[in-house]
């Protein structure tokens, strides 16, 4: 006989877990009546505040896994502990179940936080990948944002894009749907998804002496590190999406700034795991893309390649899941990695793809519930993979990968687990 079961309901939600629990909000139901309807399932693993997210998808594969990468790898099996009954394994098998951590205490919020309407966002940083931004949200975004915030410390750049952007519209102008508005820094969090594009410390064409994306760390770090404490104060509930370079480790570096409290302690009191969202993956996938078309050897990347890691140093382009080539992979990954210094080379900063690629488009795919390449956080490393969110609850493609490039992939995660955010 396997382990007694313990069964709650919540708003047509069912939480399964191997623990008694005792909270008001929870309804404790024996098994036939919780598993007469519901919405979704729940189940509860054993996790940490600092090192775990709240959810992800369930799936065959990882049902009985813990969480870290090896999420996204499905040749990866681990043997069950738990033998849940026939009807969560259903719900596994049909979408309808998802991990829970419960020791973060937004959990209750962010699950109750449904975005069944147009959008409003607000857009910080007015640059040249926030602007070229700003405009692919315009024409692209009516069917599912409905008013976009913009704010910039330069008065100058928000009045600009003020006018030129309220001046892109169709014959039909159906792109009049998004309206731009003015945003102070009080009303900055007063949205459901804000987005960063701040970037200070941009190296000049010709003074790239490392990894311009590190470089630009130091600085970046401070300011969204004032942003981050901003959304912590505001007690914001949405999307907090980093555009700005180095993605990843800003990812970091705004949950770990929101949730220091006075006293310099980690309180979990800040932005969750999950509200957080980098989008640099995208470009670097187009990027591998533009290369693999190239040659006929590798044209096959856009229907069986996939694109891992960070925006910079780590990443790793495979040219195919199903005929993986270890030559052709890493080949891919040093043209799709040195792509943006190919740009620099014309005399020109690279900024347009980042900001519809990486951009516009993750974006919109990310607020439409589709697939996309975006960082999200995975045990303690805000990783790069394909996904989708639907309504704050993320589903991790997990694919069949082979030993030798899952090494590669966890080699990066590795690294960015062990990334120290703290700039003091």
């Amino acid at each position: 006989m396997g382990k007694k079961l313990f069964y709650y309901i919540n708003n047509n939600n069912v939480f399964v877990s191997e623990e008694p629990i005792s909270l008001d909000l929870l309804t404790e139901k024996d098994e036939d009546q919780a598993s007469s309807a519901f919405e979704n399932i729940f189940i509860l693993k054993n996790s940490s505040l600092n090192e775990n997210r709240i959810f992800y998808k369930l799936n065959e594969s990882n049902l009985a896994k813990d969480e870290s990468l090896s999420l996204i790898n499905s040749s990866i099996e681990v043997s069950p502990h738990t033998a849940y009954p026939e009807w969560v394994i259903t719900a596994v098998k049909e979408g309808t179940a998802y991990a829970l951590n419960m020791s973060n205490p937004l959990w209750y919020e962010l699950l109750e936080k449904r975005n069944n309407k147009r959008l409003t966002l607000t857009l910080a940083g007015l640059g040249d990948v926030g602007g070229t931004l700003l405009m692919g949200l315009r024409l692209l975004g009516h069917d599912c944002i409905e008013k976009i915030k913009i704010f910039d410390l330069g008065e100058d750049k928000i009045q600009r894009w003020l006018y030129e952007c309220g001046q892109i519209t169709s014959p039909s102008f159906q792109e009049m749907n998004v309206k731009i508005e003015k945003c102070n820094e009080d009303d900055l969090f007063n949205c459901d998804m804000f987005i960063f594009c701040v970037s200070v410390g941009v190296p000049k064409i010709g003074d790239e002496k490392e990894d311009v994306r590190m470089i630009q760390y130091r600085g970046n770090a401070k300011v969204i590190s004032h942003y981050a404490k901003l959304a912590r104060k505001a007690k914001f509930k949405g999307c907090f999406a980093v555009v700005s370079d180095p993605v990843d480790h800003l990812c970091k570096a705004a949950l770990y700034y929101s949730n220091i409290a006075d006293t310099g302690v980690f309180d979990g009191k800040g932005l969750a795991p999950d509200q957080i969202t980098g989008f640099g993956l995208g470009v670097m996938n187009a990027r591998a893309a533009f290369y693999a078309s190239q040659d006929e050897i590798t044209n096959n990347y856009m229907s069986e390649g996939r694109s891992f890691g960070p925006h910079g140093e780590g990443l790793f382009i495979a040219n195919s899941i199903v005929n993986y080539d270890e030559k052709l992979s890493q080949e891919l990954t040093f043209k799709t990695k040195t792509a943006n210094l190919a740009v620099r080379d014309t005399g020109f900063k690279p900024f347009i793809a980042p900001a519809l690629s990486s951009g516009t488009l993750s974006l919109l795919a990310y607020i439409r519930g589709d697939w996309h390449y975006s960082t999200n956080f995975i045990n303690g490393a805000f990783f790069g993979c394909r996904n989708r969110n639907v309504n704050g609850l993320l589903e991790i493609e997990s694919l069949p990968l082979c030993d030798e490039l899952y090494n590669h992939i966890n080699e990066t995660y590795n690294n960015l687990r062990q990334f120290n955010p703290k700039i003091d």
